[in-house]
């Protein structure tokens, strides 16, 4: 088997809330809404370039306090971004990790964890101000 996708589903309480985090400060896009009826939960995909998260108010669909983490490139740079729009619920630190990457966690507004990850290189990441270090 080949995996072409892999789409965690978080579980949410509050579609507003869930725009705020996801769309107003993690920058994702909302590519869809599906609602069963009217005043039904929402059940949405959102996405940040190659980033793909399904997000449900459905109970069953996943447990408050999953923890997703990603790999990627530009890990630094994302947590800039984020911490330049000063959100008042989150303000990530930037981390060098024991097992070798540039890292932050952010925690949405249902206990969701969410961690970027860069392979740390010494060379380029030496001008980091870095949280703590593990």
């Amino acid at each position: 088997m080949k995996a072409e996708r892999i789409i965690p589903i978080l579980r949410i309480f509050d579609d507003q809330k869930a725009k705020e985090f996801y769309v107003d400060w993690l920058g994702f896009e909302i590519v869809w809404e599906h609602y069963f009826d009217e005043n039904t939960p929402v059940y949405m995909e959102v996405k940040r370039e190659n980033i793909i998260f399904h997000l449900s108010e459905h109970h069953g669909d996943g447990t408050p306090g999953t923890r997703v983490a990603i790999w990627g490139e530009g890990v630094p740079q994302y947590h800039k971004e984020l911490i330049d729009k000063k959100y008042k619920y989150n303000r990530p630190g930037l981390e060098k990790t024991f097992y070798g990457a540039v890292s932050f966690t952010v925690i949405d507004p249902f206990g969701n964890k969410i961690t970027f990850e860069e392979e740390y290189d010494e060379a380029k990441h030496k001008d980091l101000d870095f949280f703590s270090i593990h």
